[in-house]
C-alpha cells in the first residue's frame, strides 16, 4: 500500500447537445457537471476489504482470505486492461449470488468494485475500507455510476502504486498525468462494462478528463480552452428506459429515413456550431450574442430536434415552459423521456430570477440544482480541502 488514507472525486456528465445521434457517427458535445461524486480509501490492519455506499444504504465487506482463491485461473494483475476477465467475473457472480441478468444498482456496484479491486492488487490483496458518496441521483443519465468508476480506478491504482498520489504537501486538490489519467480512464471504462454491458466510454472519459467532450463515431476527443457555464439542473424524476429510447429513435429513421436523417444532420451541425462558439468564447470572451447563439439557436433547436425523435415528454415541456416564462432556456439531456434538462444562465441573470425559477420547477415536483458545467475531471483532495459536510459523511463509515 502506497497510501494510508485518500481522497478522490470525479463529476457526472451531461449531453450538451448530440442525444441519439452518437448511435449514428454524429458528432454529440458532452460536459462534466460540477455534482460530484467522494471516495475516501483507508488502509487497515483488519484483513478485510469494505465497501460502504451510503446513498443507497449499503455496507459490506469480505475477509480477504475469502477473496484470495477467486483469483486462481485469472489474468492475475492486469497494469493495463485491455477487456474483462470472463472467468473472474463469472466467479464473482457466483460469490456474491449476483445473477447474469440483475440490473440493480447496488449490486453492479458491488461488483464492479470487487472486480476492480481483485484485479488491481491481485499479486498482493490489502485491507482496505472505501467509502463512495455521491451528490448525483443514480439513474437520472448523470453518469453517476461513472463517477463511481473513475473514483474506484483513481483510488485504488493510487494506493497500489500503479499510478503516483499527485498531491503534494500544502495543495488543496491535484490531478495526475496525462498518461496516468489515461490508465484511471481505462480501468473506469472496465467498470463500466461490469455495469452496462456495452456502453459507448463517453460518461468514464467526462469522468476522467472534466470540461467538454466531442464524441463522434466512437472518437472521444477531449476540448481545451473551454469556459465554464453556469446552469440549472432539474431532475423530473420520470423514470425512463434508454433501451426503448434509442429503439424508438431508430424505429422512426427506419420507418422515414427521408425525414430522420436530415433531423440528425441538423442535431450533428448543431453540436459543431456549439463546439465553434464555445470556442469562440474561450479565445476572446463570452459576449451577449455568444449566449443568445447558445440559448435560442442552439438549446431551443436541439430541444425541438428532440421532440421530432420522439423522446420529448410532458414534463420536459413542463421544464421548458417555466423557464422560458423567467426568461430563460432549457432541453432535454441525456435520453430523454423524462430524466433531466438543463437551463443555460447568463452571467447577468438576476439571483431573484434564478430562485423564483427554482421554487416553481420544485413546486412542479422536480429536483432542481444551480450548479456549473465544464468542471475538472478526477481529483485527489486533502482532507481539509473538502467541505465540512462530505467530510462528515465519508469519515461516519
Amino acid at each position: 500500500m502506497q497510501s494510508r488514507e485518500l481522497f478522490v472525486s470525479a463529476p457526472g456528465k451531461v449531453i450538451l447537445h448530440g442525444e441519439h445521434s452518437v448511435v449514428h457517427g454524429k458528432v454529440a458535445l458532452a460536459v462534466s457537471v460540477n455534482l460530484r461524486t467522494y471516495l475516501r480509501l483507508q488502509s487497515t490492519s483488519s484483513g478485510e476489504v469494505c465497501i460502504n455506499l451510503p446513498n443507497i444504504d449499503t455496507f459490506l465487506s469480505w475477509e480477504i482470505t475469502a477473496l484470495q482463491p477467486l483469483l486462481a485461473g485469472s489474468k492475475a494483475e492486469q497494469r493495463d486492461p485491455k477487456e474483462l476477465d470472463a472467468n473472474l467475473l463469472k466467479k464473482l457472480r457466483e460469490f456474491t449470488g449476483i445473477s447474469d441478468d440483475s440490473t440493480d444498482t447496488r449490486s453492479m456496484a458491488v461488483l464492479a468494485f470487487l472486480y476492480m479491486y481483485l484485479t488491481v492488487f491481485a499479486e498482493s490483496l490489502a485491507s482496505i475500507t472505501v467509502t463512495v458518496w455521491s451528490e448525483l441521483p443514480t439513474g437520472a443519465g448523470l453518469g453517476s455510476s461513472a463517477a463511481y468508476n473513475v473514483c474506484l480506478s483513481a483510488a485504488l491504482l493510487s494506493a497500489r502504486g500503479n499510478i503516483s498520489p499527485p498531491l503534494m504537501a500544502q495543495q488543496e486538490a491535484a490531478r495526475w498525468s496525462k498518461n496516468e489519467m489515461e490508465l484511471i480512464n481505462r480501468w473506469a471504462f472496465m467498470g463500466e462494462k461490469i455495469i452496462h454491458g456495452n456502453p459507448s466510454g463517453v460518461d468514464n472519459a467526462v469522468g476522467t478528463w472534466g470540461g467538454f467532450l466531442r464524441y463522434h463515431s466512437g472518437n472521444i476527443t477531449p476540448l481545451s480552452w473551454v469556459p465554464i457555464l453556469r446552469i440549472l439542473l432539474t431532475n423530473t424524476k420520470v423514470p425512463r428506459s434508454t433501451k426503448v429510447l434509442v429503439s424508438g429513435v431508430k424505429d422512426k429513421i427506419n420507418k422515414f429515413p427521408s425525414i430522420m436523417k436530415p433531423v440528425l444532420e441538423s442535431v450533428s451541425a448543431v453540436s459543431c456550431t456549439c463546439e465553434q462558439t464555445l470556442t469562440e468564447m474561450a479565445e476572446h470572451g463570452p459576449s451577449a450574442e455568444h449566449y443568445n447563439i447558445l440559448e435560442q439557436e442552439l438549446i431551443d433547436i436541439n430541444q425541438h430536434h428532440l421532440n421530432v425523435m420522439g423522446v420529448g415528454h410532458s414534463s420536459l415541456d413542463t421544464l421548458c415552459r417555466v423557464t422560458l416564462s423567467k426568461g430563460l432556456h432549457s432541453k432535454l439531456t441525456g435520453a430523454g423521456g423524462g430524466g433531466c434538462g438543463i437551463t443555460l444562465l447568463r452571467p447577468e441573470t438576476d439571483t431573484s430570477v434564478i430562485q423564483s425559477t427554482v421554487e416553481e420547477l420544485k413546486a412542479c415536483g422536480f429536483d432542481c440544482w444551480e450548479t456549473s458545467i465544464g468542471a475538472p475531471g478526477v481529483q485527489q483532495h486533502s482532507s481539509a480541502a473538502l467541505s465540512p459536510d462530505v467530510l462528515k459523511i465519508l469519515n461516519s463509515y
